[in-house]
């Protein structure tokens, strides 16, 4: 799983990211300070299931403090995005390459409205049209695909009665697109695949807008949510965009902390609702962390980062965490508690955890053992968020 961290240049994308990982990135206040994309590692937050089994976990990857599991997603921080990338512009192409292989977008808004539409410091700019802008550009990626065959594929699909979506799902293959993402689309938008000779350049975009907004979802990162008039614009944004999540964050705030706390200052877990400073610190940084305390999280919660990957990964793309765990061994040869806990796609079967765990769990595969019940199932059974299993194979 990839999510792919977007927005215009200087809304505060890679702070956001290093926010996410701690990676040793460029943050800059200028067009393009990220030119090639950076890879990294963030994670989703879940309560672990060690406690049931009175037990300390010890994850092989990710980690686990107070009964808080982290388990790692892949996070891809690409170039800045300006007007016209469909076009070719700025970075445009190979902006958009970068984004062929995300499952999801964050977009990263600068919510206070002190950057323009080129991340140039000013005053009074209104957000809702970075949305529209980023909205406009990814639908004309996918249109731009889907109009370069568009001619010959229509005349095919008509005389021939070529399958719609098989057709669809092939030329955007590289986008992750399948057959039943365009099996949805045509159903939810009443789209008329009997006649696409008929289909005008409206209908067209209809579509690749549709098409882009199911296979690769998006949430908007309010970011900068602590400045002065952040609170009125997240409120115009929610209005304007009803249907898209977004959630209102300080990357800075949550770098601070997770720099503190790496440093041994404070006792923090992301995405929590508090923290603990354990040394003494200086003036200016009591007044840091007192003004993310009293900016962001005692209004907002939280610093919002942890629930934009959570957000994104559970909400938009539906996944749930499932742990290899036996009732009766829950260490894995080397000792290790727990150490595994695996995303999949929610209506995911016992077989499909045990492919994820390894093929040949799946090719042997005899039946999978509920850790908490005991009780057998059999390969299609629909696993469920935090279950444990072990898979019992030939």
């Amino acid at each position: 799983m990839i999510l792919g961290i977007l927005g215009k240049p200087s809304a505060g994308k890679s702070t956001f990211y290093k926010a996410c990982t701690l990676a040793d990135v460029l943050i800059a206040s200028y067009p393009f300070a990220t030119i090639k994309p950076n890879h990294g590692v963030g994670y989703v937050k879940i309560d672990c299931i060690d406690k049931e089994f009175k037990v300390k976990c010890n994850p092989q990857k990710g980690y686990c403090v107070d009964g808080k599991r982290f388990v790692p997603v892949e996070l891809m921080d690409v170039a800045g995005l300006v007007e016209g990338a469909s076009e070719g512009k700025g970075l445009g192409n190979q902006f958009l390459d970068s984004l062929t292989s995300a499952d999801a977008f964050i977009h990263i808004v600068d919510i206070s409205g002190e950057t323009d539409a080129e991340g140039k410091e000013t005053k009074g700019y209104d957000p809702v049209s970075d949305i529209k802008m980023l909205e406009n550009e990814l639908d004309m990626w996918y249109l731009g695909i889907l109009k370069k065959v568009w001619k010959t594929f229509a005349r095919t699909l008509q005389t021939e009665k070529a399958d719609f979506a098989k057709a669809i799902a092939k030329q955007f293959s590289g986008l992750k697109v399948v057959e039943d993402d365009v099996k949805d689309v045509v159903r939810k938008g009443n789209f008329d695949v009997s006649k696409p000779n008929d289909w005008d350049d409206k209908e067209l975009k209809r579509f690749a807008h549709e098409l882009r907004h199911l296979s690769k979802p998006m949430i908007i990162a309010a970011n900068k949510i602590d400045k002065e008039d952040s609170k009125k614009n997240l409120e115009k944004l929610k209005k304007a965009y009803p249907d898209l999540t977004i959630v209102p964050c300080s990357a800075d705030g949550e770098l601070t902390l997770r720099l503190a706390s790496k440093s041994g200052l404070i006792d923090y877990v992301p995405g929590s609702d508090s923290f603990e400073i354990k040394k003494d610190v200086n003036e200016k940084q009591k007044q840091a962390l007192d003004k993310i305390k009293k900016e962001v999280i005692n209004v907002y919660g939280s610093t919002g980062v942890q629930e934009v990957l959570n957000k994104t990964v559970f909400d938009l793309l539906k996944y749930i965490a499932v742990f290899p765990a036996s009732a009766n061994k829950l260490t894995d040869s080397k000792g290790n508690i727990l150490p595994d806990c695996f995303l999949l796609p929610d209506g995911s079967t016992a077989l499909d955890f045990a492919a994820t765990v390894h093929t040949d769990l799946a090719k042997n595969f005899i039946k999978a053992i509920d850790a908490r019940t005991k009780q057998a199932v059999g390969k299609e059974h629909k696993v469920k968020h935090r279950d444990g299993f072990e898979i019992i194979t030939r």
